[in-house]
């Protein structure tokens, strides 16, 4: 594979939907998912070879309409979730959706064909709203997963067959600017003993403990000039969150300080619609925007591998420190793409490879340049 240009693998439909196979340990896989008004879409499985520099692929049907989001189980191989809207007499409506393929047998060892899933289940989220955001399994209870719907968040608790609203964002006081304005999309935070969910609501971050119903555990109150897209939580350094929004920013947050942003680039020309920290080497974030492009950014002084961070006895010498710590900014930009970059996901096999998708259908593997590479790991 080119190391600049990547390797591409397209699509006849429109796409905006990207998950990495969180559950595989072995193989370089992703998830996506088409995004067309014609009555069948499609759920691609792809592998990435590095040895053979070739990406094999297994096509789904989903014909419940078209995905606007997608998330891999981290527990179970074999399940993903869907945010679909559903079109009938009555207009458009979002629904979700978990679904299962079979588990004898790995179907990206089948023959190239469209292959239905085993298992099909609708959740019933009618009764809360008409707009289902993101379904979001939870990172350590696999029987747990919150839904965000209109301006609520609301847990499943698969177990038992139940549902709980534990969140809802309603309009207070004369503050109309923010007046019935419906939830962006959220995640599960890794930290806090799993119990809270942060939930992006216009400009503003609110996390809430779900352990108690609508307590809101931390806030941070206008986070970006426009509208916040997304976030992602850094699962290497306590309270860290990054996210992107409307403003063409990407932030990098510690909850405990919420006044202000730990670090900031504003890079893009347009909407951020996606971040992502490196599971690995948190300094390194991807974002991916509706300038058609993808950045790779390092955010090291604020990363868990700073230099104030590094155990002082861990060091054998100062240049040692200096190799691993990279300049803070803009490292490099991936022009490949000629449409807005709806998603940028880091493998979670390969610290070193990402997938990029397009609304047109392209799909681009991606590495890290290895310029960075080795100034990190040497």
């Amino acid at each position: 594979m080119d190391e600049i240009n990547g390797l591409i693998y397209g699509l006849e439909l429109q796409a905006r939907a990207l998950s990495p196979q969180y559950a595989e340990t072995n193989e370089v896989r992703f998830f996506i998912a088409t995004n067309s008004l014609k009555p069948t879409n499609q759920i691609h499985l792809v592998e990435y070879s590095e040895e053979k520099s070739h990406i094999n692929s297994t096509i789904f049907e989903h014909s419940l309409g078209e995905v606007w989001k997608l998330n891999a189980n981290p527990h179970d191989l074999y399940e993903v979730a869907t945010c679909f809207n559903e079109q009938s007499s009555n207009g458009i409506k979002s629904k979700a959706a978990l679904l299962k393929y079979g588990e004898n047998a790995d179907p990206i060892d089948k023959a190239k064909a469209e292959l239905c899933w085993q298992q099909e289940e609708v959740l019933e989220t009618e009764k809360y709203g008409e707009k289902v955001k993101t379904v979001e399994f939870h990172p350590t209870q696999k029987q747990n997963l919150a839904c965000v719907i209109d301006n609520k968040v609301i847990l499943y608790d698969r177990a038992e067959s139940k549902t709980r609203q534990v969140a809802e964002i309603t309009s207070t006081g004369n503050s109309s600017k923010h007046l019935n304005h419906p939830l962006t999309g959220g995640k599960w935070s890794h930290h806090h003993q799993g119990q809270q969910f942060v939930a992006l609501h216009d400009t503003h971050i609110k996390a809430y403990d779900v352990r108690d119903n609508h307590h809101c555990a931390w806030s941070i109150e206008d986070s970006h000039g426009q509208l916040v897209r997304d976030i992602d939580c850094n699962l290497n350094k306590q309270c860290h969150f990054v996210t992107g929004g409307d403003d063409g920013f990407l932030k990098v947050w510690d909850c405990r300080m919420p006044k202000e942003a730990v670090f900031a680039r504003n890079d893009h020309a347009h909407w951020v619609w996606c971040v992502r920290f490196n599971t690995f080497h948190d300094q390194l974030i991807l974002s991916s925007s509706s300038d058609c492009k993808v950045l790779l950014t390092c955010a090291g002084s604020v990363s868990s591998e700073a230099v104030e961070d590094i155990n002082p006895n861990a060091i054998t010498s100062i240049e040692n420190t200096q190799r691993k710590y990279l300049a803070d900014g803009l490292l490099h930009t991936f022009e490949q793409h000629e449409d807005s970059v709806y998603c940028v996901e880091w493998s979670n096999v390969d610290p070193w490879i990402f997938a990029s998708l397009s609304y047109d259908g392209r799909l681009l593997i991606s590495k890290v340049p290895k310029q960075y590479k080795y100034q990190i790991i040497l």
